[in-house]
């Protein structure tokens, strides 16, 4: 995967090109931007329509926004049904997904497409029950979802030396899955079906977060912001700091030889520490440079 750029986003193979092009020109073939929201929670289970961990509503974010809530709280493994159901309503079929998630929903999405990324699904029609269930679209199947590509912001699917520490509530049953030895055992996170994840690692970090090792956005380092292989606990930094080898951008290994896993390529290292791990209620922090590429790429 080495010097996988960002130049396009299109580049899905051969392949995966021919079949979006066969794609787009089926009646009815509709595009979504689904956003899955981490540690937390916020929005009402099954209701796509209730963005209240992100921000505002009415924020632009992508082609026909849905957000996929989960409970960010307990297991990754008992909340992932959720997830399921969205890309089962939104990304089967002729209609394919644009996957934007932050934090902890780079562990859910990791798992989902690990776990059940090669698993046939009923090809749905995408008008939700209030449950977040859609209903079979006639006797159609098909291997997992299409899913275009996906934008991770402070991704936490390498855990956070965090919840190794005891600084977070340690009766949240995710915080033990946040670990980073069991978040990196959890499943295979170079098994990404081919999809690209596209890492937003931020590093305005502080003293509050000196467990954390190199860079960091306040709860989550580069090594796993930028989607690093490994056991985790790599110290990684930015270019200017001369103790600490660079987390480099793309999908090329860092300097030092630590390398990504599969699929995976940093879009954005943050340079200047201007960017958090925090969304505040209004699409902030690390998401908002997300949310700027949904608006921009996925349509």
């Amino acid at each position: 995967m080495a010097g996988h750029g960002r130049t396009k986003r299109w580049a899905l193979g051969a392949a995966g090109l021919l079949a979006v092009m066969g794609m787009a020109h089926l009646a009815g073939a509709t595009n979504y931007a689904l956003w899955v929201n981490g540690r937390g929670g916020g929005g009402q289970l099954g209701n796509y329509a209730d963005f209240t961990y992100w921000g505002p509503a009415s924020t632009a974010a992508g082609v026909n926004k849905k957000s996929v809530n989960w409970d960010g709280y307990n297991h990754i493994a008992d909340q992932n049904y959720l997830v399921r159901n969205a890309l089962d309503c939104y990304c089967t079929g002729s209609n394919w997904c644009y996957v934007a998630a932050h934090s902890a929903g780079d562990l859910m999405m990791g798992y989902t497409l690990a776990m059940y990324g090669g698993s046939t699904r009923n090809v749905k029609s995408a008008t939700p029950a209030a449950d977040g269930t859609c209903s079979n679209a006639g006797t159609s199947t098909q291997t997992g979802w299409n899913i275009k590509w996906i934008d991770i912001a402070g991704g936490a699917a390498g855990g956070s030396e965090l919840a190794n520490a005891g600084d977070w509530a340690l009766s949240e049953p995710l915080v033990s899955d946040l670990k980073t030895a069991t978040a990196r055992a959890m499943y295979d996170h170079n098994s990404t079906r081919s999809k690209w994840f596209y890492m937003y690692a931020g590093a305005s970090g502080t003293l509050y977060s000196a467990v954390l090792p190199g860079q960091d956005d306040e709860a989550i380092a580069y090594h796993s912001s930028g989607g690093i292989s490994g056991t985790g606990g790599q110290s990684l930094c930015n270019p200017s700091d001369w103790f600490c080898n660079d987390l480099n951008l793309g999908s090329a290994a860092n300097e030092g030889g630590s390398t990504k896993w599969s699929y995976h390529s940093v879009s954005f290292r943050d340079s200047n520490e201007a960017y958090n791990h925090y969304t505040n209620g209004n699409w902030a922090g690390i998401t908002s440079l997300m949310r700027q590429d949904m608006v921009t790429n996925a349509q």
